[in-house]
């Protein structure tokens, strides 16, 4: 099929946009928008500051971050959260099915590693990039009159199914 007919005339909502300026960086009482005018507004601000001596003790006044520890994850937690789980959703990135990771975790050497996996993010406060990674995708909503507006649309995201669990995990124990 051809650009110039079928569904690619129907999309248009997708070209690229000009978009409203809301609020713009302000100095001397002027709004900047350009990136000379930016850059010029940066520079003169660091040469004013740049002999301006910094007092560092208010630092020592800032209190120490008042740290809990989190509780370690159960098995029962685990076991309990997949076992409501659909076999039949749609797997994501990771082309993990429920099922797949319910008979994973049957093994408690298994078992045991994805705790630990979820314990240690927690214990390091850090998030591992293969659980934010997620999949999107597009389908046209039936019974639309025209396809023309990105309201005919709606999106899918589809996440690791790991990730998910761990998130219902979590979302049991709060």
């Amino acid at each position: 099929m051809n650009r110039k007919g079928g569904p690619w005339n129907l999309i248009n909502w997708v070209k690229k946009q000009k978009l409203l300026v809301v609020e713009a960086i302000k100095y001397n009482n002027c709004s900047y928008l350009e990136i000379d005018d930016l850059w010029h507004a940066l520079h003169s601000t660091f040469n004013m500051a740049q002999d301006y001596q910094v007092n560092t003790d208010i630092l020592n006044e800032i209190p120490d971050k008042y740290s809990t520890s989190w509780p370690s994850f159960s098995r029962e937690e685990f076991t309990s959260s997949i076992a409501k789980c659909n076999n039949s959703s749609t797997p994501g990135p990771d082309k993990l099915l429920w099922s797949y990771l319910k008979t994973i975790i049957k093994d408690n050497s298994c078992l045991d590693k994805i705790m630990s996996i979820t314990d240690t993010c927690f214990e390091l406060e850090f998030w591992l990039s293969h659980f934010k990674t997620s999949l999107t995708i597009i389908i046209s909503k039936s019974n639309k009159e025209s396809y023309d507006s990105s309201k005919s649309f709606g999106p899918i995201v589809l996440l690791n199914i790991l990730e998910k669990l761990i998130e219902k995990v979590i979302g049991k124990c709060l």
